[in-house]
C-alpha cells in the first residue's frame, strides 16, 4: 500500500475590492421610500389637537378634511381659503356629496367662536355630520384654561 501525498492548494487571497451591488440596492430602496414619503411629510399641518379617550376614527365611506390652522386660516384638504371661498366650497361639497361626513381638525388655541362660526357655515351649507378630530389619549390635568374660560371646579 502507498501512500500518496495529497497535493496543496493555495489558501484563496482575501478579496481586496467591495462588492458595491449589494450597497447600491439598498440605496435605490432607500431613495424610492424618500421620494414617497416627501410629498406627505410637506403637506402635513401642524396642529395641537386636544386629546380624548374616545378619540377613535369611525368608518365610514367618504369625508372631507377641514382644518383650522393657530393662525385661524382654514384649510380644506390642502387649499387654504378666505371666510368666502369656504362659504362658497362647503355649499360646493354639500351638492355633490350630501351624505359627506366633515372631520374637524382644529388646534387647542383656536378660538371656540371660530369653530363655532365654521359649524354654522357647514350646517347651513348641508353638511351635518361633523366629526371633531382629537389625538387618542387623556387629556393633562394640569392644562391651562384657555383665555377667558371659568376654572374648573374644586373637589
Amino acid at each position: 500500500m502507498s501512500f500518496g501525498r495529497l497535493e496543496r492548494r493555495e489558501a484563496p487571497k482575501p478579496m481586496g475590492e467591495i462588492n458595491m451591488t449589494p450597497l447600491i440596492d439598498v440605496m435605490l430602496v432607500l431613495l424610492v421610500i424618500f421620494i414617497i414619503a416627501a410629498p406627505l411629510m410637506g403637506s402635513a399641518l401642524k396642529l395641537d389637537l386636544p386629546k380624548s379617550d374616545a378619540a377613535s376614527p369611525t368608518p365610514g365611506a367618504s369625508f372631507i378634511a377641514l382644518s383650522i390652522t393657530p393662525e385661524g386660516e382654514y384649510v380644506l384638504g390642502d387649499d387654504k381659503l378666505d371666510a368666502k371661498a369656504m362659504r362658497e366650497r362647503l355649499a360646493q361639497l354639500a351638492q355633490r356629496q350630501p351624505d359627506a361626513e366633515l372631520r374637524l381638525s382644529a388646534d387647542q388655541s383656536v378660538p371656540y367662536g371660530k369653530v363655532a362660526q365654521l359649524i354654522g357655515w357647514a350646517q347651513k351649507a348641508g353638511l351635518n355630520r361633523i366629526a371633531f378630530v382629537a389625538e387618542n389619549g387623556e387629556p393633562a390635568d394640569d392644562a391651562e384654561p384657555a383665555k377667558g374660560a371659568a376654572p374648573p371646579p374644586k373637589r
